[in-house]
C-alpha cells in the first residue's frame, strides 16, 4: 500500500515538474524569442505592416484592402448603396465580403469569396446584358459599366475593352490590398481632374508606387492602393 502511494506520489511530482518545465519553454521562452526575433529582423511586418501618413499617422495596413466611398447619406439605411469617392484610386471590388453579425458595435471586415463559378450566369458561354441579376455575370458588366462612366473625363474616355480583370472582379479573399498597374493608369486622368492636379503628377505617382514581381519572376507586377492614396494625399496637400 505504501509502495503504490508513493509510486504514485512520484509519479505526480514528476508530472508537475514537467508541466512547469514545458509551460516555461513552451509559454514563456519560446514566445519571447520568437517575438525578439520577429520585433529585430522583421519589425514592420511583426507590427501588422502599417502604413503612415506624413504625420505619422497610422492609416491602415498595407496586407487588407480599404474602401475609398461617399459618407452615405441615411447611414441608418443598410439597403442605401456605397458610392465611390473618386477623388481617390478605387481598390478591387469586394463583393466577397460579408456583413458583420457578430459584433455589431464595430464594423468588421470579414473575409470570403463569392464561390460563383466563371461562367455564373452566362449564355451560351459569354455574359450579355441579358444576365440574370445577382450572377456573376451581372455582377462584372455591372462593375464595368461603371469603372467606364466614372473614369470617363472632358478629355479623357474609357473604352470597354481597356477596362481590366481585376477592376471588375473581386479577390479571392475580397480583401486584396493591390490593383493592377493597368487599373491604376486607368484611373489617372479622373484622379488628376477631381484633384486638380497634372495628369503627369499622377502618372508619376502610380509608376513611383507600382511594385515589380516578387523575387523577379513570380506574380505579377501590382500597386497597393492605400499606399498609392497616402502618397496622393501628401501631393494634394503640397498643392
Amino acid at each position: 500500500m505504501n509502495t503504490s502511494v508513493s509510486s504514485a506520489a512520484r509519479l505526480l511530482g514528476a508530472g508537475l515538474r514537467a508541466l512547469l518545465v514545458l509551460t516555461v519553454i513552451c509559454g514563456v521562452l519560446y514566445p519571447l524569442a520568437v517575438t525578439g526575433i520577429a520585433q529585430a529582423l522583421f519589425n514592420d511586418k511583426a507590427n501588422g505592416s502599417e502604413i503612415k501618413d506624413k504625420s505619422g499617422k497610422v492609416v491602415g495596413s498595407a496586407l487588407i484592402g480599404q474602401t475609398y466611398n461617399l459618407p452615405k447619406q441615411n447611414p441608418d439605411d443598410p439597403e442605401e448603396a456605397a458610392k465611390p469617392d473618386l477623388k481617390w484610386f478605387q481598390p478591387r471590388p469586394s463583393n466577397g465580403l460579408g456583413s458583420n453579425s457578430v459584433n455589431t458595435q464595430y464594423s468588421l471586415i470579414l473575409s470570403g469569396a463569392t464561390n460563383r463559378s466563371a461562367d455564373n450566369g452566362a449564355v451560351n458561354g459569354q455574359c450579355t446584358k441579358d444576365a440574370e441579376e445577382g450572377t456573376l455575370c451581372a455582377q462584372v458588366i455591372a462593375a464595368k459599366d461603371a469603372v467606364v462612366a466614372d473614369n470617363s473625363t472632358a478629355t479623357y474616355q474609357v473604352k470597354p475593352e481597356d477596362v481590366p480583370a481585376d477592376a471588375v472582379t473581386s479577390s479571392g479573399s475580397g480583401l486584396d490590398p493591390h490593383i493592377s498597374p493597368a487599373y491604376a493608369e486607368l484611373q489617372v486622368h479622373r484622379v488628376a481632374e477631381q484633384n486638380k492636379l497634372d495628369v503627369k503628377q499622377v502618372e508619376k505617382l502610380v509608376k513611383d508606387h507600382t511594385q515589380g514581381r516578387p523575387l523577379g519572376f513570380m506574380g505579377e507586377p501590382r500597386v497597393n492602393v492605400l499606399e498609392l492614396n497616402t502618397a496622393l494625399k501628401a501631393l494634394v496637400a503640397k498643392g
